[in-house]
């Protein structure tokens, strides 16, 4: 066989990958030499066996060549291991005996293979479709697809800065005009590279396509870019990336007409260059050393970008009795308007817009020739020089004869502008001055007085001048001009004649002064807290204008008009940034122009409380000293610095002292606020904390502090009142309706009485008749509906500091916030309708001085962590049975239910509904009467418990259900396993005892329902908890976890949900991780909604 090469030039032609695929196809015999021609040096090889690849292959004696068809249509690879396989097989004289003589033009195009892709047959590297439709043997097929799928590892293109062994490639990049039809040009760019030779890149998007890719591709026999091999200059590489960009975003350059070059394989070389690319690219082409730019004959190295005079020679000539232009270089010059640029002598030359639409208009007037030449009549040559010579000027250079030169006369612009106003019309009258020469620019041209001469005018002024009175909405007659309307004068007054000034001298009369305003300071407001501190006072100052007319400006201001008309006549501007910041500023407190007499107003001190978050505003707006220092306290409340009570510092960690501060700081301005810490931070203590420090207080006003709460934790507060605050003489509003009475009206001598919230609504009168000292709402959320008796009853205490305590001062709507701060801070948020416009940033920013929210994980960095888990069981058959069958029912009667009384009406029934699914998932014995079959959840939960019990944790149980937990109770005493039982049922002062036991370890497992049990209990004794069933809401269930997850825990906390796979308890789950995002925006939250709305049924039921 007459050709020989080593697997060097196979690597290097295929690729590294492709390589070694075709060496293993040699080795394994797949590979057969089919034919070989020594005089043309080329042969042909079937890879694959007899349904396989066969690829042509071609030797020079020095560089080899191989073309597979599997780069067709199928298959797009530029990196072919069929055409490996088939020069590692010829180079070694591998496969059958080679056939002389043959010939195959008609598989190879020897010109073709000199320098450009085929069209049809691509050699390695290229991507382009198959020449024919047909349909591929399933072998080819597949390795087709194996092929296409293959993750190869990609080399970057360009050469890094160390230990690059590759081959750094020199680069050449060419700029020059490409016809884009209608006479207009693009710049274009193309491509050459190459070792040591420069080849040039024929397809250039084709190219970029494989270079983004990873790809190589074949440029004659003696090169193959390879990115194994090679790598681009850094700087080259830039230009090559952003030409990727440029090829892959702007497909409509695609396809330029016949024009652009007088072949397609040369237009195939130019990429046209988007003109809003081109000030990107421009700058990384000038960092490159290797750019020319070609025009016709001329190539220049670099890019020149300058604003000189264009080569276009415009020359005056006088023929008898006539004059003529001559103009020369207008065909070396190539207008590129889409860039501002035109290009002539290799030099790429900025022209403004204007010129270069005239020089563009220009060469489609003028006929194509190295010279062209414009007749004028003598008569008219003083016309054509007034009128053309200055355009002329800004596109080349200009000669004339003497005789022509003689003639032209130039004076500077001196425009004037007369302004006055009568019978309510605004009248301008516009001149430009020349000399002694005034011009009418609304008469027709005249010739000047002396025919003789030529003034050049000063054209593009003149044009600014006359745009700008356009502008104005002026009507205009052959003598001047004139506008009506009070909108269109201020707009022209203001807006437009400062601009017009930098042009004109502007001459106005007196009625036309009258109209601007005199005042010439910028408007101010002082915003200060008044000497009673439960008022703002607000004071503005503005120039010029009487304090009578402020509160109507001020009414202009909020009707977002742009100007108010004075009693005198002139207009005063309110577009202002100062004026718009006063607007701010009185929309932040809810100032209205009404509330202003003369230049005063006074509004509560509550309006101004969100102003904390900006106390030096700057500009027009300045704060008082008194209210500055007011809203600084609120931001910083330790400021104060106000002394912790000796008895209860020492138990107080930072943050709770933080949280005192901010009490005591609310209560000395007379604030109220929620407290609204994780749970288990310790809001008990913190409160009792300033229970303690107004304790004199309390004692000196004989006013009691009364704390109410959940009846479960009636017991509890008192316990830690006695822990912490034992001087602290405290009564539990209890027993019979006579007793409580009698303990209310007689008073007890209690500094602090507990309540709860059932029977706070019992004796409502009584209480709202009892003035307080300071009011403790814990587990506020009690009371988050302003509709229910809870929630008028709380409103209606007087007391004079006010909080909330709660860790959940939101869970489904924003609503609930609002009826919270109504309950502890009256006025601070606005009523129903204005809230619920309010966005939640400006809710957020409103409250924030009065929310405290800290979290365990910021706060508490020694406290254990909480694992959360779910653990699903599929419903049992009997169970499935029951439970399908009552899906069905209930989803055909819900829709009914939807669409013939709507959701509020149905929605009872609905939320009935979903809780007999709820107990089919838990047990079905909990509603189907005579069920003798047992539940998945259940014996679920057996295993758990058996398995906590084992390995030593200690396990609280909840569920929303007593008649579950009483299931489970007697399954747990069937089997031995001792527990606790709490639900609500269990009196107040035995769930003290019973949590107290537990945590001192005498019994291992505490069922508790999720209401009863989920909050204000202490039961960090345990270290596992386990959610039987599922709540609508996450907080709720948040606050079954942290009974153990809180202050006093020592172990990571696990937390399993126990989840019925394939029913609507998954759904909750959706729900609950939507529900979850309500506290991340306001406290930490806000939802729309109140609880479960129609589109949560109906995500509940969907299939």
């Amino acid at each position: 066989m007459g050709m020989r090469w080593n697997e060097r030039i196979a690597m290097q032609l295929c690729g590294r990958d492709a390589y070694e695929q075709g060496k293993a196809m040699v080795g394994a015999g797949e590979v057969e030499v089919l034919a070989w021609n020594d005089e043309t040096g080329r042969g042909e090889a079937r890879v694959g066996g007899a349904g396989g690849w066969r690829v042509v292959v071609t030797w020079d004696g020095e560089a080899a060549e191989a073309i597979c068809p599997c780069s067709g249509e199928t298959i797009s690879s530029s990196r072919c291991a069929h055409a490996a396989a088939a020069l590692l097989a010829a180079g070694r004289g591998e496969g059958g005996e080679p056939v002389r003589g043959v010939s195959y033009a008609h598989l190879l195009d020897p010109q073709e293979m000199e320098g450009e892709w085929r069209e049809d047959v691509r050699p390695i590297g290229t991507s382009g479709r198959r020449a024919r439709k047909e349909t591929l043997p399933d072998e080819q097929l597949f390795d087709g697809m194996l092929e296409l799928f293959r993750e190869r590892p990609r080399r970057a293109s360009g050469a890094r800065p160390l230990f690059d062994t590759r081959d750094r490639l020199e680069v050449q990049f060419l700029l020059r005009p490409v016809p884009a039809g209608g006479g207009r040009s693009l710049l274009g760019i193309e491509l050459k590279l190459g070792p040591k030779r420069l080849y040039v890149v024929p397809r250039i998007r084709d190219f970029l396509d494989r270079v983004d890719r990873g790809e190589g591709c074949s440029f004659t026999r003696q090169f193959v870019y390879d990115p194994d091999l090679h790598c681009f200059p850094p700087e080259a590489d830039t230009v090559i990336r952003q030409l990727i960009w440029i090829a892959r975003s702007d497909e409509l350059l695609r396809d330029l007409p016949a024009a652009a070059a007088s072949g397609k394989g040369k237009t195939e070389r130019v990429l046209p260059l988007p003109p809003d690319a081109w000030d990107e690219l421009l700058p990384l082409l000038q960092q490159v050393p290797s750019v020319q730019v070609e025009h016709g004959s001329v190539t220049a190295m670099g890019i020149v970008l300058t604003e000189d005079p264009l080569p276009v020679r415009f020359r005056f000539e006088r023929v008898k009795e006539d004059v003529r232009l001559v103009v020369q270089g207008l065909d070396d010059v190539v207008v590129l308007a889409p860039y501002g640029l035109a290009l002539a002598d290799g030099r790429l030359t900025r022209v403004k817009t204007e010129p270069l639409r005239r020089l563009a208009e220009l060469k489609k007037l003028l006929p194509v020739g190295d010279e062209a030449a414009v007749p004028i009549p003598g008569g008219r040559m003083e016309r054509f020089l007034e009128q053309a010579l200055p355009g002329l000027r800004q596109l080349g250079t200009v000669e004339m004869t003497r005789e022509v030169s003689d003639k032209l006369v130039q004076h500077p612009l001196k425009a004037k502008l007369f302004l006055d106003r009568v019978r309510d019309r605004l009248l301008a009258a516009l001149e430009f001055h020349y000399g002694d020469l005034v011009i009418n620019p609304l008469e027709e041209a005249g010739e000047a007085p002396d025919s003789r001469v030529v003034l050049l005018r000063d054209g593009e002024r003149e044009r600014r001048i006359l745009e700008l009175m356009e502008q104005g909405a002026f009507a205009h007659t052959d003598s001047g001009f004139f506008l009506e309307g009070e909108e269109a004068e201020y707009e022209f007054l203001y807006h437009i004649v400062p601009r017009l000034q930098r042009l004109v001298t502007v001459y106005a009369t007196t009625a036309v002064k009258e109209r601007l305003v005199t005042g010439t300071a910028a408007p101010k407001l002082e915003i200060e807290r008044g000497e009673r501190t439960d008022w703002l006072a607000f004071r503005f100052e503005l120039d010029g204008i009487r304090d009578s007319e402020i509160r109507e400006v001020l009414r202009s201001l909020e009707e977002k008009r742009r100007y108010h008309r004075l009693s005198d006549g002139s207009l005063q501007p309110l577009e202002g940034e100062a004026f718009q910041q006063i607007l701010r500023y009185m929309n932040e407190t809810g100032v209205r122009a009404s509330d202003v007499y003369g230049a005063e107003a006074q509004v509560p001190l509550i309006r101004g409380l969100s102003l904390a978050a900006d106390p030096d505003p700057g500009g027009a707006v300045r704060l008082g000293k008194s209210l500055r220092r007011l809203l600084d306290d609120l931001r910083d409340p330790e400021r104060l610095a106000f002394p912790v009570p000796a008895g209860i510092e020492a138990v107080l960690r930072d943050y709770q002292k933080e949280g005192y501060q901010w009490m005591k700081t609310l209560a000395h301005y007379g604030f109220g606020g929620i407290l609204a810490d994780e749970m288990g931070l310790g809001k008990t203590v913190q409160a009792i904390a300033f229970l303690q420090s107004v304790l004199p207080d309390i004692r000196r006003t004989g006013e009691p502090a009364l704390i109410v709460c959940p009846s479960s934790l009636l017991y509890n507060w008192r316990n830690e009142l006695r822990r912490f605050a034992p001087e602290i003489r405290t009564v539990i509003a209890d027993g019979d309706r006579p007793d409580r009475h009698r303990l209310l009206a007689a008073g007890s001598g209690a500094d602090v009485v507990i309540t709860s919230y059932p029977l706070l609504r019992m004796d409502e009168e009584l209480y709202a008749a009892q003035p307080f000292h300071t009011l403790l709402l814990d587990e506020a959320q009690a009371f988050k509906n302003r509709t229910t008796q809870t929630a008028r009853a709380v409103m209606r205490l007087a007391a004079r500091h006010r909080f909330a305590l709660t860790g959940t001062p939101i869970e489904n709507s924003l609503e609930e916030l609002r009826t919270l701060f109504d309950a502890v801070f009256p006025g601070l948020l606005p009523d129903r309708l204005t809230f619920r416009e309010m966005t939640r940033e400006s809710v957020a920013g409103k409250v924030k001085p009065f929310l405290l929210r800290r979290l365990k994980a910021d706060v508490l960095k020694e406290l254990p962590g909480k694992i959360e888990s779910e653990q699903a069981s599929e419903l049992f058959p009997e169970q499935k049975t029951l439970y399908a069958a009552y899906l069905a029912h209930f989803k055909e009667e819900t829709f009914k239910h939807l669409s013939e009384k709507g959701f509020e009406k149905s929605k009872i029934r609905i939320l009935a509904g979903l809780t007999r699914l709820r107990q089919l998932c838990c047990h079905p014995a909990l509603f189907v009467d005579g069920y003798a079959g047992s539940s998945a959840k259940l014996e679920q939960l057996l295993e758990l418990v058996d398995d906590c019990r084992a390995s030593g944790r200690r396990i609280l149980v909840f569920s929303q259900f007593t008649s579950m937990l009483g299931i489970i109770s007697r399954e747990l005493a069937a089997r031995g396993i001792p527990f606790f039982y709490l639900d609500g049922s269990t009196p107040a002062a035995e769930r003290v005892n019973l949590c107290s036991r537990f945590n001192e370890g005498e019994k291992d497992l505490f069922l508790l329902s999720l209401k009863a049990g989920g909050t204000g209990l202490n039961l960090t004794g345990a270290d596992t908890v386990i959610l039987y069933d599922l709540w609508w809401n996450p907080a709720v269930e948040q606050q079954a976890q942290d009974r153990a997850h809180r202050l006093g825990q020592k172990k990571v906390v696990q937390v399993v949900r126990l989840v019925a796979q394939g029913t609507v308890e998954e759904k909750m789950v959706e729900l609950q991780r939507h529900k979850q995002t309500l506290f991340e925006e306001v406290v930490q939250a806000d939802g729309e909604g109140a609880g479960i709305t129609e589109a949560d049924i109906r995500q509940l039921l969907a299939d």
